[in-house]
């Protein structure tokens, strides 16, 4: 992985120079760093501005990493995604972390993290869904400004109690992920091809990862059994356009037989009505109730609310959809619970 990669990946003409290379870096919030820092490692001659943009960028990831350590020695929660597949990085070279994503290893241990978060952190704005269904998993997202708000993308970190979400249809959710960390790696940048289109930085973390000890024929059994064998191939296609693959080579030869099993095993399971994930709308933030240790359900008349350690939310299917008169009757039946209590 150097310099030479990201002008390839990013289609710009290394005789256009670094300039250049940054400017089109910039249709990502996130690649800039990234770009910066490997320039940096390149000498490559940069102005105040620059080096305080990469300086930031800096911080933030050694921000998340203390974050992580934190809450993984107060409530046992671990991270997943982004912060470990940056320690697969060259030394200097700065994995782009828009979001930290911490599993926990169950409910009390969710909210006691999102509490520590929002005691600690200058939090504006936290989210809440439920996944699946007989037991429900939480997500929670809480987000805070950078720095420099404008420039730099807000602080993120999620929160789940399960480590695969799923995609709502085919895939089920699946709570555990336990692997060598390479391979967990490997199978939490497949899982996001459930969600988006794999793009240049998720080829950056497979050229990260192509020195790993990968063994093919149980790499591909474990990545099958996360039902990720699609999205696995997918990925180390894409990879394959613009790297040699090395220990993955094998590995996506092995995936080829998983292919038509989990399409098959996906096309069974959509027949099978799903509760599709619950999205919560705020209705106000709590003061922090620090006897909760889980959130509560409690029926209204357009819907669920849900009461957590932190703040108060009305379901609904999808983001931020409920009415004016939902959120009306919402909050006269959170106003009516209140008066029970």
């Amino acid at each position: 992985m150097n310099t030479a990669l990201l002008y390839h990946l990013l289609d710009v003409d290394p005789a256009d120079g670094p300039a250049a290379l940054l400017h089109r870096s910039r249709t990502s919030r996130h690649l800039p760093a990234l770009v910066l820092s490997a320039l940096a490692g390149d000498d490559v001659r940069m102005g105040a501005p620059a080096r305080a943009e990469l300086r930031r960028a800096r911080d933030r990831a050694d921000r998340y990493t203390r974050l992580a350590g934190d809450l993984a020695r107060s409530t046992g929660v671990r991270a997943l995604r982004g912060l470990p597949l940056a320690g697969y990085y060259p030394a200097g070279l700065l994995r782009p972390l828009d979001t930290l994503d911490l599993v926990a290893p169950g409910e009390a241990a969710l909210w006691q993290a999102v509490v520590r978060l929002v005691t600690d952190q200058p939090v504006e704005h936290i989210e809440v869904a439920l996944l699946g269904d007989r037991p429900h998993h939480t997500a929670v997202t809480v987000h805070w400004p950078a720095e420099d708000p404008l420039v730099d993308p807000w602080y993120r970190v999620r929160l789940t109690t399960a480590a695969l979400d799923g995609d709502g249809a085919g895939v089920p959710v699946r709570p555990y992920l336990v692997a060598d960390d390479h391979v967990e790696c490997l199978i939490a940048l497949a899982e996001e091809g459930l969600r988006r289109p794999f793009r240049p930085a998720d080829v950056l973390d497979v050229a990260a990862l192509d020195r790993q000890p990968f063994e093919a024929a149980e790499t591909a059994a474990v990545i099958a059994a996360y039902r990720l064998a699609p999205e696995a191939v997918a990925l180390l296609d894409r990879a394959a356009a613009h790297l040699a693959l090395g220990p993955l080579a094998p590995v996506r030869a092995a995936l080829e037989a998983e292919l038509a099993p989990e399409h098959r095993r996906r096309g069974e399971a959509a027949a099978t009505p799903r509760l599709p994930a619950r999205h919560g709308t705020l209705l106000r933030r709590a003061v922090i109730r620090h006897d909760w240790d889980e959130a509560r359900l409690v029926p209204a008349p357009d819907g669920r609310l849900l009461l957590t350690p932190v703040a108060d939310y009305l379901l609904t299917p999808a983001p931020d959809t409920a009415t004016p008169a939902e959120r009306a009757a919402a909050l006269r039946a959170l106003h009516d619970w209140d008066a029970l209590c």
